[in-house]
């Protein structure tokens, strides 16, 4: 058992462009806590009798400023906790601090850089090192993923959460044993046997999470994320299983509503993170009253999952997330107060540790038959009552291995008990005369299957001379047919020969005819290919506008500008560079290792042709030097062990660089959703504006396009503006009639009030919707840059 207080720590996030920084200390000398100082300094606007307090002091077991790294952070906080999660012990870990100072960033991590990973995907890749590291136990882990919005539970890996809306998915409900442990009825456990199937599940569940944007972030969660990691070891050949789990918790963020000012779905919310985050707060102060009999955990979902982690069986750490902006200094200190009660807070960890209860009931089941056996064998009294079938069929099973075994010292262990004895003797005699039975049906049956074998070999053998006297006589037949027929051709050449002359020039005659009667078809025919080929050429471009890719041409010129425009492109392209540079240093270790290792055993050799020669001198000239060590080889030997070294160091780099080039394609991808999502909404909203214009009318048979439109789409290329215009087939050819209208009824023009210029479109094309949508985009960004009238 493990006595200790909870461990605090503090971390400051780093200010924005347009933020203003508080007055704030950090001393470092004071072993082993340090402290924080804020300073509030007095306002002139309360008058000059003041008395606020102007100094706040408070200690924690480490600081982070703000230029901590995410490796720093985890290398003080979480590893120490996972190293006693893999020795047995339940751990927690969980941040606490407002809404936007950087809580999210510290367990989970940023999807911008690799080295912006958070404590989770460390503690994952440390947690399977020191597996894969450990080969004397057997391991088995397990992942969950627990979301508590609105104080309803759901589960972050369930796969129906894509499809379905939030109010269809079963919620998570807290059960409770008559041990008072809590359980979650609806919460999936996830096996992973690996570093990367883990992280794959946490990918998962962090695009299920609610996120919303707020005044004070962006990307605010909107509701509490608790991460668990179940590890269950056992030695082979032990009855004890250690059975442990580590909670590492996202809680959401405080945000005092009269400051920011949100409403509706927000409020909501709001209510719900502050309700939830108050009872944690008094099931703290409860804590940390000596002579307090009641701790209200039951009051939200949060405190009855969390009950373990606080004042329990658990290792439980604390990150204090503060915002030293001059606007959030007074909840800044709010959480430095929440973080000193909970340091006051004491747990009792204990080693996880129980018997399998399968290999208990076998041992157990096993010792009562032999205090059975003994006991009837010491009273002398045998019991009366008839074997059980179970009882039967192990006999069985003991006999037939007794007679299987060719040893002849091996013995047939069936206890004290005479029942079993006598029903071995019975079965063994029971199957002495069934083989001697059996002996004697075998001999008749091989009798009569001879008898039958020799009679069918009489009637095969008749058979295969009938077959090949029939064949015979096919033979000589088709021998006569074909002397008939070389006679008959024969004959037939004579007369051929005699009207050679005259058939010839018949002949000659006729071909030529009809050569000129086949010509003419022929030439129509290819003709008519030809046609359909040109029309099938002139179709093509339409055909593959009508059935091509997903978007259309105006769409995917707006994606490429909008993907230009996002400011995650450059993420996506410095990902891409460092990737192209990880791949380039993996593909340059692989080929060093492959080098090394020829070295290695290029040295080897040399080794044992040294072996080999001094043995034959030792053979042939025997001397004493002979016995001495030899100088080459030990120099080879160092040179082996050289290179061993720069090998294995290599080794581990790739493996590194393995793991690096995995978790950046996660990165990319989870980018490229985001960036595919945003331009689906951007996509939209500019189509429900356009549609939205007073100004312009879309008939259907008529499409206008205003000077504005025509300005802004000067940006495009002359290929996308011609697909928006259609020439009549009754239009001249060359260009020479400019009047569309006279040639064609179908297209018709309408000019604006405002306006004496027009483009004639159709109406009915997704084409041409698609490129009035862009066209109207492309106005509403240049006009966002101030380009607008340019």
């Amino acid at each position: 058992m493990v006595k200790e207080t909870v461990r605090v720590y503090a971390r400051v996030k780093p200010l924005g462009r347009r933020q203003q920084a508080g007055i704030y200390s950090v001393d470092d000398d004071e072993k082993p806590l340090s402290s924080l100082e804020i300073t509030v300094p007095r306002d002139l606007a309360d008058g000059f009798i003041n008395n606020k307090r102007e100094s706040y002091r408070f200690k924690f077991q480490k600081i982070f400023d703000q230029e901590a790294k995410q490796d720093v952070v985890f290398d003080s906080i979480a590893r120490p906790v996972a190293e006693c999660v893999l020795a047995g012990y339940n751990g927690t870990i969980f941040a606490y601090g407002q809404t936007g100072s950087g809580k999210t960033f510290t367990i989970t991590g940023g999807a911008e850089r690799y080295s912006d990973r958070g404590i989770i995907p460390r503690t994952l890749s440390y947690i399977f090192d020191q597996l894969q590291k450990d080969s004397s136990k057997v391991y088995t882990t397990h992942v969950s993923y627990l979301e508590i919005y609105n104080e309803c539970g759901y589960d972050l890996l369930d796969p129906r959460h894509e499809a379905s809306r939030l109010e269809d998915l079963p919620k998570v409900t807290i059960m409770e044993d008559s041990d008072q442990n809590i359980h979650l009825k609806n919460l999936s456990l996830q096996q992973a046997t690996n570093e990367e199937e883990a992280l794959n599940l946490l990918f998962l569940g962090d695009t299920n999470r609610m996120i919303a944007e707020t005044p004070m972030n962006q990307a605010s969660t909107r509701s509490h994320c608790i991460f668990t990691i179940h590890i269950s070891s056992k030695e082979p050949g032990s009855a004890t299983i250690r059975r442990s789990k580590l909670h590492l918790v996202d809680l959401a963020g405080s945000e005092r509503v009269a400051k920011t000012g949100v409403g509706g779905h927000l409020l909501t919310e709001a209510k719900y993170i502050n309700l939830s985050l108050h009872y944690l707060e008094q099931v703290i102060i409860a804590l940390a009253e000596k002579n307090r009999s009641h701790i209200p955990y039951r009051n939200s979902m949060m405190t009855s999952v969390l009950r373990d982690s606080l004042g329990g069986n658990c290792m439980t750490t604390m990150i204090a997330t503060l915002s030293i902006d001059k606007r959030n200094i007074d909840e800044s200190i709010s959480t430095c107060r929440f973080a000193q009660r909970v340091a006051l807070i004491k747990n009792e960890a204990v080693l996880n540790e129980e018997i399998d209860p399968r290999l208990m009931i076998v041992q157990l089941q096993k010792e009562i038959q032999e205090l059975k056996d003994e006991l009837a064998l010491v009273t002398g009294k045998q019991r009366t009552s008839e074997l059980s079938q179970e009882e039967l069929l192990q006999l069985d099973e003991l006999i037939e291995t007794f007679l299987k075994d060719n040893d002849p010292d091996s013995p047939l262990d069936v206890g004290a008990d005479m029942r079993k004895i006598k029903y071995c003797f019975i079965h063994m005699k029971e199957l002495m005369n069934h083989s001697k039975i059996s002996d004697k049906k075998l001999q008749s049956q091989h009798i009569s299957e001879e008898k039958d074998t020799n009679k069918e070999a009489g009637e095969e053998e008749l058979k295969k001379l009938k077959e090949l006297l029939w064949q015979r006589d096919n033979e000589i037949n088709i021998l006569v047919n074909m002397l008939k027929k070389e006679k008959k051709k024969a004959q037939d050449a004579l007369f051929q020969l005699k009207a050679a002359s005259a058939g010839s020039i018949e002949r000659d005659c006729s071909e030529t005819v009809n050569l000129e009667e086949s010509q003419s078809p022929s030439s129509c025919f290819i003709l008519k290919e030809a046609k359909d080929f040109n029309s099938s050429l002139h179709r093509l471009p339409f055909l593959s506008r009508e059935t091509g890719g997903r978007m259309s041409l105006g769409c995917q010129e707006a994606f490429e500008v909008f993907k230009q425009e996002h400011a995650d492109s450059i993420t996506i392209e410095d990902n891409k560079q460092l990737l192209k540079q990880r791949f380039a240093e993996a593909k340059y270790l692989g080929e060093k290792l492959n080098e090394v290792r020829n070295k290695i055993n290029h040295l080897k050799g040399e080794i044992t042709q040294r072996h080999i020669q001094r043995a034959a001198l030792a053979v042939s000239s025997p001397s004493e030097e002979l016995n001495m060590l030899d100088p080459v080889e030990e120099k080879l030997r160092k040179q082996i062990e050289e290179e061993k070294k720069s090998y294995k160091t290599m080794f581990n780099r790739l493996r590194g660089l393995k793991v690096e080039i995995e978790h950046l394609q996660l990165l990319m991808e989870k980018v490229k959703m985001k960036l595919r999502k945003d331009f689906e909404v951007w996509w939209s909203e500019e189509a429900i504006n356009l549609q939205e214009k007073p100004e312009m009318v879309i008939s259907p048979n008529t499409t206008t396009v205003y000077p504005q439109f025509i300005k802004s789409s000067q940006h495009l290329s002359t290929n996308s503006f011609s697909e928006t215009t259609r020439i009549s087939p009754d239009e001249d050819p060359a260009g020479k009639n400019n009047s569309t209208s006279s040639s064609n009824p179908t297209l018709k023009t309408r000019t604006p009030p405002s306006s004496s210029t027009s483009v004639p479109l159709t109406g009915d094309s997704q084409a041409d919707a698609d490129i009035l949508a862009f066209i109207k985009a492309r106005q509403n960004i240049l006009q966002k840059k101030g380009l607008g009238n340019k």
